[in-house]
């Protein structure tokens, strides 16, 4: 298998000195264009009526859904965090949905883009960090219990990270060879079960990778919420103990 058939990063379609564009870059920018597209298309005639289009109600549809899981994972109100985390999902669900497409490789089967999304999140955790707690309160977990910690903390952040890369770029492009292979080997309708379990595994990747984001911002986050937990227990406790 050659390194083009690996990832589409090594199809270079413009080069000139240093500055070169491959398959990746033009398919990530094509996904770009179709959400923006999409979201303009969506959005321009909405309605606070009863009588909504379908795209509206798909919409809210989505947006609810969103909204319900940030509120489990964070137990909090979920505004700050949603279109960071939505536009996530969508990304990356968009992506692997359209495997479908001749000639199409998504994105996200390339490592570059897997470590870009990756790194995202690794500057949203402590951005969101410090928006709840401060900038003292946020680094001062990394020195909790003991400032020897605080390395550990760190090797943590950078690891998680680039577990969040690998997965997501291990599963799409496996899945996307796979179906490539089988489909050399038996080009009829076997090939097609498992693309379509291709687009399946590319859905639940999309969720995977939006959750543990929400996951490592939420626990960015709590600190400050148990705190308030505990004060207002504290509170209550004092005001029963007055009565």
């Amino acid at each position: 298998m050659s390194l083009k058939e690996i990832s589409p990063d090594a199809v270079i379609l413009w080069k000139w000195g240093l500055v070169h564009v491959n398959l990746t870059m033009v398919f990530t920018w094509a996904i770009m264009a179709l959400l923006v597209l999409a979201c303009w298309l969506v959005t321009r005639d909405l309605s606070t009526g009863t009588a909504v289009s379908r795209w509206q109600n798909l919409l809210e549809i989505l947006v609810s859904a969103m909204r319900d899981h940030i509120r489990d994972v964070t137990r909090s109100e979920p505004g700050p965090y949603l279109s960071f985390i939505g536009t996530l999902f969508l990304f990356i669900a968009v992506s692997n949905f359209l495997a479908v497409v001749p000639g199409y490789v998504p994105p996200t089967g390339s490592l570059s883009t897997t470590a870009a999304l990756a790194i995202c999140v690794f500057v949203a955790v402590p951005l969101y960090g410090i928006m709840d707690q401060g900038v003292t309160g946020y680094f001062r977990h990394y020195v909790r219990p003991t400032v020897f910690m605080l390395p550990f903390h760190v090797i943590g952040e950078l690891s998680r990270t680039l577990a969040l890369a690998v997965r997501l770029f291990g599963n799409i492009m496996s899945g996307t060879k796979i179906v490539a292979i089988l489909l050399a080997v038996t080009p009829f309708i076997f090939p097609i079960v498992i693309q379509a379990l291709g687009l399946l595994t590319g859905m639940i990747q999309a969720y995977i990778f939006s959750i543990l984001a929400m996951v490592y911002i939420a626990s960015a986050t709590r600190a400050r919420s148990e705190k308030e937990e505990k004060e207002n227990e504290g509170n209550g406790a004092n005001n029963g103990a007055h009565r």
